[in-house]
């Protein structure tokens, strides 16, 4: 059974005042988006060269609660998750299966969006793919460059850091903790820690002719370029694994801010990683999952319980004990949907037992929307879920005949919020 409302629930709680943690200025800061009541959201996508992981899941989930919770708290949200479709893990899954990237990207994009809808996560507003977007990122080398923030060394263009005085501000790092940014090869970059904005093309990979040659994109200026298309020069929200923060986030920061002068996103949320068994997930390891296998042994819900039941900043570790608890979780929230959607017996009614159901009622939505309010605090915001279950399902036992108003209530409740999570 999932637990989704019939149709876009409506906030019966009231008026929330949202908290976000921004990694930008490491702290809690109240939500107020750049455009009354609208928020333009960019989270990153996949690189579509394998099937997704129990990572991917984790990091959809939590920010599709993240989306689900400021359109309940009554804002619009306009949501890009783009797909990396060419970068060196796609050039080279491809070569070896003797197919374009193109080819590729269909078929692990397919399997994406079915891994997504399994796990009830909302479809974004867009999907776009890097190589949609390849001309637009030429223009905005090209200004870069005429502006003096990046130079051409033998077909391939680099972002010159020292030309941006607020280079680190994302991740804290100084210049001089900085190591060389990437592998190129012979080529002398004025500064070793300078980044790719464009690739001279090699053998045996897909190029596009530029002004400076045949090449490709960098992953950098891919998400700037597709973020700023869509949302405009300034959002609200960008997010990502905590991964991304260095190099990938901060190098976005330099290129689009460097362009434009304007801040580019004002709150910066990034979601912890999964461990297995408390090791890092890894192919070598054998405790590599990817969705469709965990799938195979789970319900959907039970695994986004799970993944919601450790705070999205926090890192949580994936095993058969943690699942399996959260499986008998959402179970008993299965059986307190069962009792409050029944339609009662014929019989005297039991006052105190109503009014206690009504204030257990009341108190559940409170909690629920303290938790999510303080930074999406889900853990918080299951455990006021959970009184509410614990209630029910104590009345059910009891067999006690509840006013049918009460009990629709709480049926709604349950349905509300757990639409949201």
């Amino acid at each position: 059974m999932r637990v989704r409302a019939p149709s876009p629930a409506l906030n019966s709680i009231g008026v929330t005042e949202v908290k976000i943690y921004n990694t930008l200025s490491k702290k809690k800061e109240e939500f107020v988006p750049l455009e009354e009541s609208k928020v333009r959201i960019y989270v990153c996508g996949p690189t579509v060269y394998d099937f997704s992981h129990i990572g991917h899941a984790r990091a959809a989930i939590s920010f599709d609660i993240i989306i689900r919770y400021l359109q309940f708290s009554g804002f619009e949200p306009k949501v890009i998750i783009n797909f990396t479709d060419i970068d060196d893990k796609m050039i080279k899954r491809a070569n070896q299966e003797g197919i374009t990237i193109y080819k590729l990207a269909d078929r692990f994009i397919k399997q994406y969006l079915k891994d997504m809808d399994a796990l009830n996560v909302r479809r974004a507003s867009f999907y776009p793919r890097a190589t949609e977007n390849i001309p637009d990122m030429m223009k905005f080398i090209e200004a870069l460059i005429e502006r003096g923030f990046a130079y051409e060394i033998e077909g391939s263009v680099y972002f010159s850091i020292n030309k941006f005085k607020n280079y680190g501000k994302l991740s804290h790092k100084n210049l001089e903790e900085l190591h060389p940014s990437e592998e190129e090869g012979d080529i002398e970059k004025k500064d070793p820690r300078d980044f790719a904005l464009w690739k001279k093309s090699k053998e045996n990979e897909p190029y596009w002719d530029s002004p400076w040659g045949p090449g490709r994109p960098g992953w950098h200026i891919e998400c700037s370029t597709m973020s700023m298309k869509y949302l405009g020069e300034s959002f609200d929200i960008h997010g990502g694994g905590l991964d991304l923060v260095f190099p990938h986030h901060e190098n976005e920061i330099a290129q689009s801010e460097a362009l434009t002068g304007k801040i580019f996103a004002k709150y910066w949320i990034h979601n912890g990683f999964v461990t297995i068994n408390n090791q890092k997930m890894s192919k070598s390891l054998g405790n590599f999952f990817t969705i469709e296998e965990i799938l195979q042994k789970y319900s959907p819900m039970v695994l986004r319980y799970f993944l919601i039941s450790t705070h999205y900043r926090s890192p949580i570790n994936y095993s058969e004990d943690q699942i399996i608890q959260a499986q008998q979780i959402y179970s008993r929230l299965q059986l307190a949907l069962a009792y409050s959607g029944q339609i009662q017996t014929k019989g005297p009614i039991s006052e105190e037992l109503s009014n206690e159901l009504e204030a257990s009622i009341q108190e559940t939505k409170v909690n629920f929307a303290d938790a999510m309010d303080d930074d999406f605090s889900t853990p918080r915001a299951l455990a006021s879920i959970n009184n509410l279950v614990k209630h029910l399902n104590g009345l059910a036992s009891m067999r006690e005949n509840i006013r049918t108003e009460t009990l629709n209530k709480a049926h709604q409740t349950l349905l509300e919020l757990n639409y949201v999570s």
